[in-house]
């Protein structure tokens, strides 16, 4: 039978850096739970194997391969593996997922011989190539060069795809699809067994102002740290932050001096990684989104707003459009105008801050459902059949 002609369900192989935690990662595991398994087929092929959401893919009953690549290590042998890999599942459309994932993807079809459409997915915004790594920089450069060859290239954010056109990727190509978000998982709770007030020994009319990322130079703690001094030095009410994310502990010394030399050890709590974030989210006064550069359409700002909880964000990557004109938006790398816009929403109360909260869950079951009538998912299965029908009438 000639590939990808009569078959009931279309192959789709996602090729992907790794499977750690991140917004990509969860964007991809969302699309998995929700693409029609009636209709196409998918199988994850990861670089770098583990990570949380290999498991959590397989249990969707999702073939995972891995390369069995090593971080910042490149090995001639893993592309052989993943040209065998495509002879052997015989994909009808492979889908790269994040910079390094796309180029692997491009190279293994080209050396493969299958002549099935690729696709791209990025989600990373470039204000300034000086701002990655020489490496990343590098990869951005090179897959710009090729973009041109690609079937469609899929930015998750609209800011972001015009960054990238204007360092040298081809605009014809070039489609914005954003993530969504689970509205039923990501809601206001309330739960008994959870008083993040009292489980940290904090007053009950403390304010909480909170963020849930990584430690990463992009994530830019310090500057955040530097705003919450700003905060609590002429702040008539006691205002706490809750630091969430990976690396975002007591172990971190980075983190833990700067705190310590603003005098701010009662007042500024690590909590490292957590499971519980919807709890979390839930029991903030105000989310803030610190980001210097390189978000795209961050999910935990959505995720937050989901949670009737106002954020506070920077402008970076498509983050002004998620909050719109509900919350605050302001410059990166700025801690004075951070620490601003934090004591504008703890002057205007709790009553009104709920409201907020309100307003901006509203934004987000209307415009990002990921279950509503235009879900991202929707989006991506219109792209997979579009791609295969232009390859087989070819």
């Amino acid at each position: 039978m000639e590939i990808g002609v009569n078959r009931s369900k279309l192959k789709v192989v996602y090729v992907i850096t790794g499977l750690r935690t991140g917004g990509a990662e969860m964007m991809l595991y969302k699309l998995l739970t929700r693409i029609d398994r009636n209709r196409f087929s998918p199988t994850v092929i990861t670089m770098i194997s583990g990570g949380k959401f290999e498991e959590l893919i397989k249990e969707l009953n999702i073939d995972v391969y891995s390369l069995g690549m090593k971080r910042g290590i490149p090995n001639p042998r893993s592309v052989i593996r993943l040209i065998n890999l495509f002879k052997l599942i015989k994909p009808d459309v492979v889908q790269g997922w994040m910079y390094h994932g796309n180029f692997i993807a491009q190279l293994g079809g080209a050396f493969s011989l299958l002549k099935v459409p690729v696709i791209w997915s990025i989600h990373h915004s470039v204000d300034a190539l000086k701002n990655e790594k020489f490496s990343l920089a590098v990869t951005i450069k090179l897959t710009a060069f090729l973009s041109k060859n690609i079937k469609r290239v899929v930015f998750s954010a609209n800011k972001g795809m015009l960054q990238h056109i204007n360092i040298g990727y081809s605009g014809e190509n070039a489609i914005t699809i954003n993530d969504n978000f689970d509205i039923n998982k990501f809601s206001p709770v309330i739960d008994l067994n959870f008083d993040l007030r009292k489980n940290l020994n904090l007053p009950v009319d403390s304010i909480l102002i909170g963020s849930v990322a990584r430690f990463h130079p992009m994530k830019d703690h310090a500057n955040l740290i530097k705003a919450a001094f700003e905060t609590v030095k002429d702040c008539e009410e006691e205002v706490h932050f809750i630091l969430v994310g990976p690396n975002v502990d007591e172990r971190n010394l980075v983190l833990t001096n700067q705190i310590k030399e603003l005098g701010l050890s009662e007042r500024v709590h690590l909590l490292g990684e957590r499971n519980n974030i919807t709890e979390i989210l839930t029991s903030l006064d105000i989310f803030t989104s610190s980001s210097s550069f390189g978000e795209s359409f961050p999910n935990v700002i959505g995720e937050a707003m989901s949670c009737e909880t106002p954020c506070v964000v920077t402008d970076v990557g498509d983050s002004k459009f998620l909050v719109g004109n509900i919350g605050e938006v302001i410059l990166p790398d700025d801690y004075e105008a951070l620490a601003f816009a934090w004591k504008k929403l703890i002057k205007i109360g709790d009553v009104e801050r709920r409201k907020l909260g309100k307003e901006s869950r509203n934004r987000i079951v209307s415009l990002f459902n990921v279950d509503g009538p235009n879900s991202f998912v929707k989006k991506y299965e219109n792209i997979y059949k579009e791609a295969h029908n232009l390859s087989v009438s070819a």
